[in-house]
């Protein structure tokens, strides 16, 4: 079975950090970009980041520039999302996909996605 599956998520204060990983399982991550996504209660999901096949190039959503990395480690099959300074704002689950060959820009055209991890940011 094809699977994603993130790790990480927790509780933290405002201004701390977490580590996300994003582990597949059934087939390898080389041919695929990786994007993260959250969801907020109430809210659409919207893109956070997503890294290309080699880690050669990132892209970053506006409000958690500077503040979040993306990278790969194609050898232990596994993408992470380094958080920092985080806010309340940041609060959501996060979910990792896959898409063939590059990042894209719709959600749809992402062929597997991870159950997702929750992210609490909270004094």
């Amino acid at each position: 079975q094809l699977q994603l599956v993130e790790s990480g998520g927790g509780l933290v204060q405002p201004g701390g950090s977490l580590r996300l990983s994003c582990a597949a399982s059934g087939f390898s991550l080389d041919g695929y970009a990786i994007g993260w996504f959250r969801m907020a209660p109430g809210k659409e999901r919207e893109g956070v980041s997503c890294i290309t096949t080699t880690g050669g190039s990132t892209n970053y959503l506006d409000s958690v520039k500077g503040r979040f990395i993306i990278s790969r480690d194609n050898a232990k099959n596994t993408v992470y999302l380094q958080m920092s300074s985080l806010k309340p704002e940041d609060t959501a689950v996060y979910s990792c996909a896959a898409t063939i060959d590059y990042c894209k820009g719709y959600v749809s055209l992402y062929d597997y996605w991870g159950q997702g991890t929750q992210v609490t940011v909270a004094s």
